[in-house]
């Protein structure tokens, strides 16, 4: 099994090697980047690619590890023992599986997708240090051990919002997907507008760049952002000609689907300002 880039899915050479070492190796693959770099995206084109079914464990910042192998639900049994129902006789009736279980009891290898696990808790990393690298887990409840029929490709997401230990990086394959090159996002852009001019995507992208390289941006607009963007102008059926910035803001047609709050708007407007003031202007 090898990864490739798909037809929907441009992946650099350095993330291709990444993602088949990582399944070579049999590690998780720990992926980080900005947010819209598409790393959510990777698993599914893994998956694709692989040809594998693709299960996906969203991580907010209430989810416990626990919840990824196993819940037991004893109030519904109580209550259940209190009515009378026969079917609190099998406590497995009130186990609910987790993402890991199906991963690990599935008919053949699975993508699993760890999105995001930098929103959780601290510890939540380190509670599923053993799971992950032995792939086994005890069941108390019924005093079973749920192994592994087939190692499944983990795939984890991360947008660096905390640090994780080094006993779950020690684990982990590490991979930061860099925001693309000018030729790579053309690429990408292709892969979604295939009808898109050619002169309207180099003067959109060479204005996008530009934006992303202002200094004192607070959030530099994505790949996701990028591809929102030129969807809208070629919606507008706009030309190379029309995409000429505001003089008087210096911001972009349609600047809301790249810029996401008001400080960088008003940025653009101060250096309109700034610029304005300037002798000669």
């Amino acid at each position: 099994m090898r990864f490739q880039s798909t037809d929907s899915y441009v992946a650099p050479e350095d993330l291709i090697v990444a993602v088949n070492a990582a399944v070579a190796l049999e590690r998780p693959l720990l992926v980080k980047g900005e947010p819209g770099t598409g790393k959510t995206e990777l698993a599914k084109q893994v998956a694709q690619s692989l040809g594998l079914p693709m299960l996906e464990w969203n991580i907010k910042s209430t989810t416990r590890a626990q919840q990824g192998l196993y819940e037991y639900d004893a109030v519904s049994r109580l209550r259940d023992s209190q009515l009378g129902e026969a079917r609190v006789a099998d406590v497995r009736n009130y186990i609910r599986k987790g993402k890991l279980w199906q991963a690990f009891e599935a008919e053949g290898k699975v993508v699993l997708l760890i999105d995001e696990i930098d929103k959780a808790d601290i510890e939540f990393p380190n509670d599923l240090l053993q799971e992950l690298d032995k792939m086994e887990f005890h069941v108390y409840e019924t005093g079973e051990t749920v192994r592994a029929r087939h190692r499944p490709v983990v795939i984890i997401t991360s947008n660096n919002e905390k640090e994780l230990p080094d006993a779950f990086l020690r684990r982990c394959f590490f991979h930061y997907i860099k925001f693309p090159e000018a030729e790579t996002l053309k690429a990408i852009v292709r892969v979604h507008f295939p009808g898109i001019k050619e002169a309207l995507l180099t003067a959109a992208l060479t204005q996008f760049y530009e934006i992303r390289e202002t200094p004192g941006l607070k959030k530099k607009p994505s790949t996701s952002e990028v591809l929102d963007w030129l969807k809208l102008l070629l919606a507008e059926d706009l030309a190379p000609g029309d995409l000429k910035k505001d003089g008087a803001t210096l911001l972009p047609k349609l600047h809301g689907a790249l810029l996401k709050n008001e400080q960088d708007v008003h940025l653009f407007e101060r250096l309109a300002f700034m610029a304005r003031r300037q002798p000669g202007r």
